[in-house]
């Protein structure tokens, strides 16, 4: 099954479509069975689109919890947390009202365990998670010579630790089995470069040179590339 891809002129064109799809996926969860489930990236490409889907008025927002795909091990205060991130752009107004369940637990060392145990409030399986792409390849925090890479794309539980060259800090991440669990994937991209690394990912090769590939190869799950310039 290969992913969907679709286009769009700008950045605005494409945060709007984004927020749409988002919005009838959590809008089916709630209707299937009284709640829903969303997880989200962090960097600076989501923050527009997180806006546009914080203004979703028909969202029962009440009813939906947020949580991240992955997370650097820092706390809310650092400029590098993406539940900072996720608390400036999507958790306002009216979606303010969703629950939210952070991936870093507070220590110096990042916590698997303990990050698994704040996942048992999300509902399962997610309604929509949606993944970016660096140009490394990687995709949550799968990252090419990852400490861990192998365990968080094969482990059957909800978070591994992973340490990585190009990684930054230590991470925490949602594993791959959890991932394709969702009821549907996104891979939200922008950018030139980002259309390039995408090709490359898309041909032969092995998936710990570019884990995006574990995403893109696989048929369990719906997945729909959103792309703009």
């Amino acid at each position: 099954m290969r992913p969907a891809r679709r286009d769009f002129r700008d950045k605005e064109q494409l945060a709007e479509a984004l927020a749409s799809a988002i919005a009838d996926n959590l809008k089916a969860g709630v209707k299937a069975r009284g709640a829903a489930s969303l997880a989200v990236s962090g960097g600076s490409t989501p923050a527009r689109f997180f806006r546009v889907l914080s203004a979703r008025d028909d969202v029962p927002w009440d009813k939906v919890t947020v949580t991240l795909v992955d997370e650097r091990w820092v706390d809310e205060s650092s400029d590098r947390s993406n539940a900072r991130l996720v608390k400036a752009n999507l958790l306002q107004g009216r979606a303010a009202l969703a629950h939210f369940v952070p991936l870093y637990q507070s220590g110096p060392e990042p916590d698997a365990a303990a990050a698994s145990a704040g996942q048992t409030s999300v509902p399962q399986p997610l309604d929509a998670a949606i993944l970016g792409m660096g140009n490394d390849g990687h995709t949550a925090s799968f990252f090419p010579g990852g400490d861990t890479l192998d365990e968080a794309l094969t482990v059957e539980g909800p978070v591994v630790a992973i340490r990585a060259p190009g990684a930054g800090e230590p991470r925490v991440t949602l594993t791959l089995r959890n991932l394709l669990s969702a009821r549907a994937l996104y891979l939200h991209i922008e950018g030139e470069e980002k259309v390039l690394t995408l090709a490359k990912a898309e041909a032969d090769g092995p998936i710990e040179d570019m884990p995006v590939r574990a995403i893109l190869r696989q048929s369990q799950t719906p997945l729909t590339i959103f792309w703009c310039p």
